[in-house]
Parts: C-alpha cells; sequence; structure tokens
C-alpha cells in the first residue's frame, strides 16, 4: 500500500474510551483474521460512495482486502448489568476501506453470523446486518509453544455458512504483503475502531470498538469456503479466495460502544444480495 506516513500504533490509537450506559465488554476466544485478496470492482458496489477501498498491490495486480473474522465471545456482558452473560460463536465480514470525510482507515461490514438468539436485538432493533447462525468450534491451543494444534471452524444453517481449517506457526508476523511496511499493515488490518454499514432500512449505520495492540501469530489456510463471497460473486462457486494472510490470537478483550449510530441525512436502497429472510 502506497501512503505518504506509514501508520504507527500511537498512543491516541490505543487509547480506551471510559465505557458507560449499555456499552459491552466481552472476551474473545479463538479469534482469527482471514484476509482475502478481492478484485475491486467486483468490492466496490458494495461499499457507500463515502468510503474509498484501501487497495494493495501484488504480482502485478491491485486488490481490495476482505477479512472473515471468527471468534468465540465468551462472556459479553453489559457495563452496567454484568451479571447476566453470554457465550456465542460469531463471525464478521469486513472490507478495509478510508473515509474520506474523516481520513481515518476503518471498515465496511458487509456482516455478521452469530450463533446465539441475542442476534434479534441488533438485527430488529438497532438493523444491524447481523444473522442467527449455526457455529461450532474445534480448536486446541497450546500454551507452551504458544500456538494453535487444531483450528477449525464451521458455520451452518446461515446466510454465510463456512468451513474454515487453519495451521499456526507460532510466529509474530515480519511482513505483511502488499504494504510499505509491517505496523502499517497490522494497524490497517488487527486495529480498526470504527465500522460502517447498510442497515436494514437501507440508511447508513456506524458503531465503534476499543481493544489493545493484538499480539497475533501467522497462520495458514487448509480449507477456506465461504458461501457468501460465492453468492456474491467474488469468488467463483466451489473455489476458495485467494489469501493474503492469517493472523491468530488465543484471547484478547474487546470493548463495543452501543448502541450503534445512524448517519444522519445518508439513505441507500435497502441491500438484498446475500440477506437472509426475517
Amino acid at each position: 500500500m502506497n501512503q505518504a506516513d506509514p501508520l504507527t500504533f500511537t498512543d491516541e490509537l490505543l487509547s480506551r474510551q471510559p465505557p458507560r450506559g449499555i456499552d459491552v465488554d466481552t472476551t474473545l476466544a479463538h479469534f482469527a483474521i482471514i484476509t482475502c485478496l478481492i478484485d475491486p470492482e467486483l468490492v466496490r458496489p458494495e461499499i457507500h460512495s463515502r468510503f474509498h477501498l484501501d487497495l494493495i498491490e501484488h504480482e502485478g495486480h491491485e486488490w481490495a482486502l476482505l477479512s472473515v473474522v471468527p471468534f468465540v465471545d465468551q462472556d459479553f456482558r453489559f457495563i452496567n448489568v454484568p451479571w447476566p452473560k453470554w457465550r456465542f460463536g460469531q463471525t464478521n465480514y469486513r472490507v478495509y476501506v478510508t473515509d474520506s470525510e474523516t481520513g481515518e482507515h476503518v471498515v465496511w461490514f458487509i456482516g455478521t453470523s452469530l450463533d446465539s438468539w441475542t442476534v434479534s436485538i441488533p438485527h430488529y432493533l438497532w438493523k444491524l446486518p447481523w444473522h442467527r447462525a449455526r457455529i461450532q468450534f474445534d480448536c486446541a491451543f497450546d500454551a507452551a509453544t504458544k500456538r494453535y494444534t487444531t483450528y477449525r471452524m464451521q458455520t451452518t444453517n446461515s446466510w454465510a455458512d463456512a468451513e474454515v481449517e487453519l495451521t499456526d506457526t507460532g510466529q509474530t508476523p515480519t511482513e505483511l504483503i502488499g504494504f510499505d511496511d509491517l505496523e502499517t499493515g497490522l494497524v490497517i488490518l488487527t486495529h480498526p475502531r470504527k465500522g460502517f454499514y447498510h442497515r436494514r432500512d437501507g440508511r447508513l449505520g456506524s458503531y465503534s470498538i476499543w481493544h489493545d495492540r493484538l499480539q497475533t501469530t501467522v497462520g495458514d489456510v487448509k480449507t477456506a469456503r465461504f458461501q457468501l463471497l460465492e453468492k456474491m460473486g467474488m469468488v467463483p462457486a466451489g473455489e476458495s479466495p485467494q489469501i493474503h494472510s492469517v493472523l491468530l490470537q488465543n484471547q484478547t478483550e474487546f470493548t463495543i460502544y452501543l448502541p450503534p449510530k445512524v448517519v444522519a441525512s445518508s439513505y441507500l436502497p435497502p441491500k438484498v444480495v446475500a440477506s437472509s429472510p426475517d
């Protein structure tokens, strides 16, 4: 990625706004960022015109970056009502973009699969593109070597069935293809704090999160089938996407600032591609 100034993990980027109200804290386990190389022309129609795709060059081609991010919410809990806790699997589909109004590197959320009845709250109340699914993880983490010996995830009965099997080197990343330097790549891929999306009523929505700097290891793909990307025409039917990188972290803490916001005076026709019935 060619840009004038490299990105770094500044104090401002890592600072945590104190949670309040209905904000959420949660411990995420089996956190993986599986980043795919996608033809920019196939991604642009999904993105609001306010945002520009973050593009890299690789092997003579220009690519957009789309990550599939599976994990387990181990103790999803509201700050002010901490005693009810929920545990569920989740998988996010996100594209890396720059906000033309602020210059910030953020993500565009295509949607989320979530294995819990609680998905009804964001789906109906806040009109988020979140969908009910059955998500199963089969993971074994070796604490001594700080690497996964087994990492499998399968999503079924959903708008976005998926099957993933990863290997883990246990080594920290030393480079990320297409980026001028490693830290710039890590800031973009692992540390977007804001996300935008098409609400289910067509308007532009936004949310924000916080987490500390991730301490990831480098993985590789044995199996990666994402039905959503096939349905959207981003990957040929029956094929796996071209993989840019796999980053793994056994556990990390997240804060989610709620409720998500409706961006004023923005409206788009409701998205129907790859959506699930109500």
